[in-house]
């Protein structure tokens, strides 16, 4: 990738703003023109990213889903097990505290002998 210069950067800011309606203008105004990256690199697809075992979600779902038997998991389990997956590849803290609990109650029926 080639480098631009701080100074053609900024001239090519100004383009893209000059030519946005006036609306659009106002809106970045709004929340700070110095702000403003016109220029973000693209995030890497879902379905590229890794956890820490180098496996996609794709590869980690199929994986879980293969210990199951066909009579254990519907659609919507699958559903749940893509969900918590992504959530966990991509650190969501919804998804961390639902896998947390979930640790957390199943030790408390093994404790209890309810397992």
């Amino acid at each position: 990738m080639t480098t631009i210069s701080p100074e053609e950067e900024e001239r090519r800011k100004k383009a893209i703003f000059d030519s946005m309606s006036p609306r659009r203008q106002k809106h970045i105004l709004k929340k700070g023109y110095e702000k403003w990256e016109p220029f973000q690199e693209p995030k890497d697809p879902i379905d590229m990213r890794k956890d820490k075992t180098k496996r996609t979600t794709q590869m980690l779902v199929r994986e879980f889903l293969q210990t199951r038997s066909f009579q254990e998991y519907s659609n919507a389990y699958g559903g749940g097990v893509f969900e918590i997956c992504l959530g966990i590849i991509n650190d969501d803290d919804r998804c961390k505290g639902m896998f947390d609990f979930s640790v957390w109650y199943h030790e408390l029926l093994k404790r209890e002998g309810h397992e």
